[in-house]
């Protein structure tokens, strides 16, 4: 028995390492094909067939438990959707085969292909919802910031924390017309603001690193299934992160009563939202603070990855070299 539990972590941990890469490597290039072209939803359908495809190689027990493409009827993984040759280890999987499908489309910065995996049972199952969220980076005592205070509290919280000023405060937002009285409230209190277009995965990411990033606070709405993506990451490399469904529907209560969560106003924090043993893998798309894109080459094709698991707190940056699916186009 012993021998067969060592046997299955050895396995998971394999899995978590080249097999994701892998995973999010071909879903980035099979966008990547796209990007510049202005079709965001030919971008997404090649990022989904080729994660799935990958995912389904793997000798796992895997269900998706979260992911993109209800709100926006995009392509997608849909969520309760099994993967895995089924000869493996039970886990969850939470998908964005294509953050920030308008910057591909675009070729702008910051796309990439997103995944996290973890023990059955460990990351948030639930639909794809928008999500109001806030997030910072490591150093700071617990509770310092809290998704029901004010702009202004947590802005000042934050700056006392830091020993800084509140004008010494960058939060980053989301450029949505939703959050014009966040940006209004954020900027009266006395901190500068950063909008992003897409990417809500990366820029709470981008909490972690204030010296590198300047971004000291994350604050807005943005999608569920990039939450857990985000908690996944911020649990592996330091943080704090609070995050309310946004359920205002009946009907999004009741499919998410089904989904197992009974209560539709409850405030998760990072644990809550990826427990257990989480790894997230991402690999860029365009090129992006966070990782380079997708170079096509006359004989090679390079890709670049981060990999953060949680137990371990170890962050792996993988450069690879495709010569194959530069000879034959695969994808």
């Amino acid at each position: 028995m012993a021998d067969l539990v060592i046997q299955e972590e050895k396995i998971i941990e394999r899995i978590l390492t080249l097999e994701l890469v892998r995973v999010t490597e071909r879903a980035a290039v099979s966008s990547a094909r796209l990007r510049g072209r202005g079709d965001e939803k030919a971008a997404d359908q090649a990022a989904v067939d080729a994660m799935r495809r990958e995912l389904n190689r793997l000798p796992i027990d895997g269900t998706i438990v979260i992911g993109e493409g209800e709100r926006d009827e995009a392509p997608m993984l849909f969520i309760g959707e099994k993967v895995g040759t089924k000869t493996g280890p039970k886990v969850d999987i939470a998908v964005d085969p294509l953050e920030g499908t308008t910057l591909c489309a675009k070729d702008m910065p910051g796309s990439i292909a997103v995944m996290a995996m973890a023990e059955g049972g460990t990351l948030l199952n639930a639909p794809d919802v928008y999500m109001d969220k806030i997030a910072i980076g490591p150093g700071y005592p617990a509770g310092v910031v809290d998704l029901d205070a004010s702009p202004r509290d947590n802005i000042n919280a934050l700056a006392k924390a830091k020993g800084v000023k509140p004008g010494e405060i960058t939060v980053l937002i989301l450029d949505r017309l939703r959050h014009a009285d966040l940006i209004v409230s954020c900027r009266e209190a006395g901190a500068a603001i950063r909008l992003i277009t897409d990417g809500d995965v990366a820029g709470v990411i981008h909490t972690t690193q204030p010296e590198h990033t300047g971004i000291d606070l994350y604050l807005g709405t943005g999608g569920a299934p990039e939450g857990v993506l985000a908690a996944g990451a911020l649990r592996c490399v330091g943080g704090q992160m609070q995050a309310r469904l946004i359920l205002d529907t009946e009907a999004k209560v009741e499919r998410a009563r089904k989904m197992g969560v009974s209560d539709p106003k409850k405030k998760y924090d990072m644990h809550e939202l990826a427990s257990g043993d989480v790894i997230v893998c991402a690999t860029g798309v365009t090129d992006g603070a966070m990782l380079k894109g997708v170079r096509f080459g006359k004989e090679m094709i390079e890709t670049e990855t981060v990999i953060y698991r949680s137990v371990t707190g170890t962050v792996r940056r993988i450069h690879a070299e495709h010569r194959e699916m530069a000879k034959f186009r695969l994808d």
